[in-house]
């Protein structure tokens, strides 16, 4: 998949130092999938929820860290549009964002 941009999962884990390896494993995953619907993603990785309009929703680290990424299947793009703690994600709309 193509990753539009890796610059959030950076800038998020150079202020949450921890985040740092659960989120480059998320992203050298994502980067090597194929993916060509929510079932394929599903496969990769268990605990991802789609919440409509193309965002999809990643635990990572243990429930740690969300993840929103819109994506493009046709194109094989994936953008981030969010990175953050557990509680950062319950103040935002993840549709919307």
């Amino acid at each position: 998949m193509v990753i539009i941009s890796k610059t959030k999962l950076i800038e998020f884990y150079q202020t949450e130092n921890k985040a740092k390896e659960p989120l480059l494993i998320w992203y050298n995953i994502a980067l090597l999938s194929n993916w060509k619907d929510f079932h394929s993603i599903k496969q990769t990785f268990n605990s991802v929820d789609s919440v409509g309009n193309e965002r999809f929703v990643f635990d990572v680290g243990g429930n740690k860290y969300r993840i929103v990424v819109m994506i493009h299947f046709s194109t094989r793009t994936v953008y981030i549009r969010f990175v953050g703690t557990h509680k950062q994600y319950d103040k935002i709309d993840c549709k919307t964002i």
